[in-house]
């Protein structure tokens, strides 16, 4: 009884283990460089005058708005375009959408406290602050993501 356990549990193991696939793992010092000199390409090809936040966050802010700014526990009404570094857009929202930071990557939870409702921001997310060594749809792994976002309201 108790082998048949081990074998159940060993098989199981080994059946996760293979889950996993053939994907190196990936430095995330040496992705965080790669991902910096991504993004400083795209800011000298694109004329961007952008600021580097402490955690890689590269930002412009666009129009500042005005009133409270948000918190990582707001909840937020925007519209967007997300696209990659080759100016690839991956998403666009047609209509206002509405969602707390809480349920958002971290790159947005960070570079949405940066401006006021009325505002516009430029963000420039590190993969780390993305979707990291997972690919989202039409997102490939260890992706730089490039959003303008429209800050419409902050509850």
């Amino acid at each position: 009884m108790v082998q048949k356990a081990i074998w159940i549990v060993l098989v199981a193991v080994l059946g996760l283990a293979s889950c996993t696939g053939n994907r190196a793992a990936v430095d995330p010092v040496k992705q965080a460089a790669t991902d910096d000199s991504i993004i400083q390409a795209y800011i000298k090809q694109h004329h961007i005058a952008a600021t580097k936040d402490s955690s890689g966050l590269y930002y412009q802010v666009l129009k500042q708005g005005t009133g409270a700014n948000a918190t990582g526990g707001s909840t937020v009404k925007v519209t967007y375009e997300g696209t990659l570094t080759d100016d690839k857009q991956f998403d666009k929202s047609e209509k206002p959408i509405e969602f707390p930071l809480t349920n958002v990557i971290a790159g947005w939870t960070k570079g949405l406290t940066l401006v006021k409702p009325g505002g516009k921001i430029l963000l420039i997310i590190p993969s780390a602050l993305g979707y990291g060594p997972q690919s989202a749809g039409e997102i490939p792994e260890n992706s730089v993501l490039v959003f303008k976002v429209d800050l419409l309201e902050v509850k």
